[in-house]
This record gives structure tokens, C-alpha cells and sequence, in this order.
């Protein structure tokens, strides 16, 4: 079985001076190797060519046969790396909590140990007979969420 470890060196020794950062790498039992990247501007088909050579430069399928695919993290999939956030900084999330909680809003801050998100909500205010949308921002810790996800918007 190739190593994961393996795979991931020859990953950081392509993405080194570029744009892009690595969001997974998965190498199942039987040799499949899943390698993502993205980039704040969207990923290039032309570079995933080129990493998934450069892995293949670098790997013998004489010493073991494997399958190899190289993408882009999927839009609307969950984030999986803090640099998914910072990029998504000013961009429409939905968010789950691990207490069940769904919530969107726009992804207005992303720290090493938090994000915010503000959304609209319909709340009275003090001397009106109906409710109106305020901005209310939330707080979250990574490990309190059991996702968060860009939300594409066709508008």
C-alpha cells in the first residue's frame, strides 16, 4: 500500500511557491489516491494535470499499481482546511452545529480558533409592533460545528 506520508511530501513539494494549498489527501486499501487542493481563485484543470504527473513522476506502478485523481475541493462541499474560511471571507455559508442547529448567513471573520457569521434575523424591536431583520453575528468554535459550506447562489 502507498503511504499517505509519501503522497503528502510530493504534494507540499509542488504546491511550494504557489497559490494553492492542500484541503485532503486520502489513499483508501487498495491504492486509490484522492489528492485536493484549492485556491482563493478557484482551481486550474491544467494544474491539476500537472501535480497529478508530478505524482506520478515520482511513484512506480511497477512497485505498486495505484489510481490516482487530483482535484479541486467541490463547491457546496464542506470546508475541511482554515484556509477554505479565510477564502470564503464575505461569501454566503450554511452553517450545522453538532447540536443540530442549520443556520446561513455570510462568513464575516475566520481565526485560528473561530469564525463569525452574521445573519438576518427578524427580531421586535423595542416600540414596533412587528419584528425587523437585524444583523446578528455568530460565534463558532471549529469543533462546535459539524460542517460549514459555501452556498452558491444563481441570483
Amino acid at each position: 500500500m502507498i503511504e499517505k506520508s509519501i503522497v503528502k511530501r510530493l504534494v507540499d513539494e509542488w504546491l511550494e511557491g504557489k497559490d494553492y494549498f492542500l484541503v485532503d489527501i486520502t489513499v483508501s486499501e487498495d491504492d486509490r489516491i484522492v489528492v485536493e487542493i484549492d485556491h482563493a481563485e478557484g482551481v486550474w484543470i491544467e494544474d491539476c494535470v500537472d501535480l497529478s504527473r508530478f505524482i506520478e513522476s515520482h511513484l512506480s506502478r511497477e512497485e505498486e499499481d495505484y489510481e490516482l485523481e487530483v482535484g479541486s475541493a467541490g463547491i457546496g462541499q464542506p470546508f475541511k482546511v482554515f484556509q477554505q474560511y479565510v477564502n470564503h471571507v464575505g461569501c454566503e455559508v450554511e452553517v450545522l452545529t453538532c447540536d443540530g442547529k442549520k443556520l446561513r448567513g455570510v462568513l464575516t471573520a475566520a481565526y485560528e480558533d473561530h469564525f463569525e457569521v452574521t445573519q438576518s434575523v427578524k427580531r421586535r424591536v423595542e416600540g414596533s409592533k412587528r419584528p425587523h431583520l437585524v444583523s446578528e453575528v455568530c460565534s463558532f468554535r471549529y469543533a462546535e460545528v459539524k460542517y460549514t459550506k459555501y452556498l452558491i447562489s444563481f441570483k
